[in-house]
């Protein structure tokens, strides 16, 4: 009997030969694949032209940011999740946010420093009563986080493009006062040097209600971290030091609350800072009263 096709070795091996290549092909197609996503990096959708620093829009694993000057780095100023946008990317404005254990209705918020809007975005949708006013240098900024993170002025989303600090003092001298004031401006290095001085946390001071808040976004490992602390506490006293990545100082016009009293607040806010991406039992672990500095650091004066 004449043996079939299918059993000759010849065949067999052919067979053999095919299905090896098409492995072999499949392969090189997953590792031409992530060759090229690995290649590719951040892909950048667009530049704004400053006068301070170009405004980079950057996305990458999902993610769209806002930086200066470099598409690659460790300096993006805001991100936001494109399938969950209200989430919040980064700790800091997780810490931030946090300030609310400390007063829980503030009516009204200035913020300093907009980059792309979490902030006050997120306070808008969390406040639904309060007038959140953004003071920002750059109009070019301003264009990014309107056109790129959804940024939207309005009534109680009031913005004025301005020097921070002539902002504050202009205030100061006109009598205004804010429940809660959050600083969070950065150049391309790092916090403005006028904006980190003792006379410009005396102005501040001025313009909080008598409960109101200071909150601050500074750097954890910054050569001036002993500097930064005495000027704070010259000014406000004892104030909670919360670090994750970034260090942000939450002060107050009087006295801090106790345990009990944050505790409570950051209960009432458990369900409504879920859809941030923010645990309440966990942002509570992190305020610190610890002075961690070396206190006879020299404050920061507009003298230096």
């Amino acid at each position: 009997m004449k043996p079939s096709n299918s059993n000759r070795p010849g065949s067999r091996r052919s067979r053999y030969a095919a299905v090896l290549g098409c492995a072999l092909a499949a392969c090189a197609a997953v590792l031409a694949t992530y060759s090229l996503s690995m290649a590719s990096g951040p892909r950048l959708i667009h530049t704004e032209p400053s006068r301070f620093a170009p405004v980079l829009v950057i996305e990458e694993y999902g993610e769209r940011c806002l930086n200066f000057t470099e598409i690659q780095g460790n300096g993006r100023q805001t991100c936001f999740d494109l399938d969950e946008p209200d989430k919040m990317v980064f700790a800091y404005t997780r810490m931030m946010t946090s300030a609310l254990f400390l007063k829980p209705e503030p009516r009204n918020v200035l913020i300093v420093g907009l980059g792309g809007a979490t902030i006050p975005m997120a306070l808008e949708k969390i406040l639904p009563d309060a007038v959140i006013d953004t003071v920002e240098i750059d109009p070019s900024v301003v264009r990014v986080a309107e056109r790129y993170f959804g940024y939207r002025q309005g009534p109680r989303q009031r913005l004025f493009v301005d020097d921070g600090r002539a902002f504050v003092e202009r205030a100061h001298g006109e009598g205004r006062q804010y429940d809660m004031v959050m600083l969070d401006a950065f150049d391309v290095d790092y916090i403005p040097a006028h904006l980190l001085t003792r006379e410009f946390l005396q102005h501040v001071r001025a313009i909080l209600s008598p409960d109101g808040i200071l909150v601050a976004n500074t750097f954890t490992n910054s050569r001036m971290y002993d500097q930064e602390s005495t000027t704070y506490a010259a000014v406000f006293g004892d104030f909670f030091n919360l670090r994750s990545g970034n260090r942000v100082i939450i002060a107050a016009k009087g006295r801090l609350p106790d345990d009990e009293t944050l505790e409570r607040n950051a209960a009432s806010f458990a369900d409504t800072l879920t859809p941030f991406g923010m645990d309440v039992k966990q942002a509570l672990g992190r305020f610190s009263r610890e002075r961690d500095w070396d206190e006879n650091a020299q404050v920061l004066t507009d003298a230096d």
